[in-house]
């Protein structure tokens, strides 16, 4: 399956429904085919307060064969609150939610800087990583903060250059981090984070290599599972989000709207879609009007989905996505998505995500893609 949308469909946002919390349809319009041209009002300005509002009128064209019209209103967001660390759950896997495995759990994370240019793609092992954020970069284009914990792969890349929120995303989760180099300043304020570096630029002892069947500058791999091994004395992940103890018992799915794709971009050129599927038990990702396929061949699935709108910073010619704060939220399981509140208070707090009435989020056992889409120029729009 190519995960693309279907043909023909409505665009709608939601909002949560009285009392129970469960979302509904607030605004429906009429589709139209391509060649019309595409349309997008860009939403998600925060306010003074710090809420992000959702905006109306959004319509986009991926290459994915149609044109879809989207008519919102405004996400919900409950008072402010403290982005509290989550309350431990015994038994699980911090970063997936899954059953603990002794064997895979007695060790740090890694975090890795991951290439996604067109031709860094299929990516090594992101298919295995339990999260995975995606941020603006120069030029419009996006990269990739994987993390292992569950399932390390011998080898993940290809790695690149540290941006200037990778500690912001990274601080919360401690272990190890590995990237091939990056501005000095950038590479200051990560070695001045909680996390081990691990940087191509300094590696003496062999962890990193150049593949021979890819171009330079995206042919940087590293060996994930001998660089969690060398530094196995370091401590495993606090957890970072509360989980269900199954997907049908995860909050999206009790309280969300039917969606069968999500659809993000994060500047004016390129989108990626997440078409939900049954027979997946995920959503499975579309890149640049395609299918996106991992090393093995099979398209990259996750089981949660959540969109944060986030502010960036464009005072230098490397843009800053800023992490710390709140703002709007969408979060997917199971085929349902449900509109949300992000809080983070600290570098090195987690984030929280919250619903209507301020209660904390629970994410369905598994995977989970954090989309962290622009408020000024990237768009999200949900086809029911």
């Amino acid at each position: 399956m190519i995960g693309r949308p279907p043909s023909v469909s409505h665009a709608t946002t939601v909002t949560p429904g009285r009392h129970t919390g469960r979302a509904r349809v607030c605004g429906v319009t009429a589709f139209r085919m391509f060649p019309a041209a595409p349309r997008r009002i860009r939403s998600g300005r925060r306010t003074p307060g710090g809420a992000a509002l959702i905006g109306a009128g959004l319509c986009l064209g991926l290459g994915l064969g149609l044109s879809l019209g989207l008519v919102g209103c405004s996400a919900p967001v409950p008072e402010a609150t403290a982005s509290a660390d989550p309350t431990p759950q015994p038994g699980i896997m911090p970063l997936r939610g899954t059953p603990v495995d002794p064997s895979r759990a007695e060790h740090p994370s890694l975090a890795v800087k991951i290439d996604n240019h067109p031709a860094a793609r299929p990516q090594l092992g992101l298919e295995r990583a339990d999260l995975v954020f995606e941020e603006l970069v120069e030029g419009g284009i996006t990269r990739y903060v994987a993390l292992w914990h569950s399932d390390v792969p011998d080898a993940v890349g290809p790695v690149r250059s540290i941006r200037p929120m990778d500690p912001e995303i990274l601080s919360s989760f401690g272990g190890i981090v590995a990237y091939s180099g990056g501005q000095p300043q950038f590479v200051a304020a990560m070695r001045a984070s909680p996390l081990l570096n691990v940087v191509f630029d300094d590696d003496a002892g062999g962890l990193f290599v150049r593949s021979d069947d890819r171009d330079s500058p995206h042919d940087v791999v590293l060996a994930a599972d001998e660089t969690v091994t060398l530094h196995s004395d370091l401590a495993p992940p606090p957890g970072q989000f509360d989980y269900a103890d199954s997907a049908a018992e995860a909050t999206a799915s009790l309280a969300g709207d039917r969606t069968t794709t999500i659809v993000t971009r994060f500047s004016e050129s390129g989108g990626r879609a997440w078409a939900w599927d049954p027979a997946a038990t995920g959503y499975l990702r579309s890149q640049d009007g395609a299918a996106d396929l991992d090393s093995t061949g099979a398209q990259l699935n996750a089981t949660n989905v959540v969109v944060l709108r986030v502010e960036v910073d464009r005072g230098s010619d490397v843009p800053r996505t800023i992490l710390t704060g709140s703002g709007t939220a969408w979060v997917s399981t199971g085929g349902s998505t449900m509109p949300a509140t992000w809080f983070k208070d600290a570098a090195a707090a987690p984030i929280r995500l919250a619903d209507a009435v301020g209660a904390t989020i629970e994410l369905a056992p598994g995977n989970t893609w954090i989309e962290l889409v622009p408020t000024d120029d990237g768009s999200v729009e949900l086809v029911p």
